[in-house]
């Protein structure tokens, strides 16, 4: 065998295994949140009795790319997320059309109507669309999952304060 026709069939072999990998069945990857958009979000809540999770960013906040990639992208508070929580992001300096409590925002006008001042904030909604609270700024991974566990467990509805709700948490972060 010439050593062109030795390199092809290697190519060949490689192309073939390249093709049985794209083929094969992906393996199960963890749930990802399906971020909503505002109307269709607080329409899901209502229909799933879901507390709603908003966050709001803008395209330029550097804070905001961090969330997404060491917040949002970690395996526990993502499958956290889809099983409690309806997911809606919210573009803070959009003009796409919102509605809440019956009036007719913009993404811009509904961030100012929540009293957004920086990004990213997270806003949490009971699942009828009432405010419950708005948490500004960038929040490490363990933090926000314990966050979200003190809203989507119930612990808040209970009027348990989250310091005391921290501080018996025995749960792994």
């Amino acid at each position: 065998m010439k050593p062109w026709q030795h390199r092809m069939g290697a190519r060949a072999a490689t192309l073939v295994l390249i093709s049985l990998a794209i083929a094969a069945p992906a393996r199960t990857a963890p749930e990802t949140a399906a971020w909503l958009g505002w109307n269709a979000g607080l329409k899901r809540a209502a229909d799933t009795r879901r507390p709603v999770l908003v966050d709001v960013y803008t395209d330029w906040c550097g804070w905001c790319k961090r969330m997404d990639r060491d917040v949002y992208a970690r395996d526990d508070v993502r499958n956290y997320l889809v099983k409690h929580f309806v997911t809606v992001r919210l573009d803070a300096e959009s003009a796409d059309p919102a509605t809440y409590a019956g009036k007719q925002y913009t993404g811009r006008t509904l961030a100012q109507r929540f009293g957004i001042s920086g990004y990213p904030t997270t806003i949490f909604l009971r699942a009828n669309g009432e405010h419950l609270v708005n948490v500004p700024g960038y929040v490490p991974a363990d933090q926000f999952l314990l966050l979200l566990r003190y809203i989507g467990d119930g612990h808040l509805d209970r009027g348990e304060s989250f310091d005391q709700f921290s501080k018996s948490d025995t749960s792994p972060h």
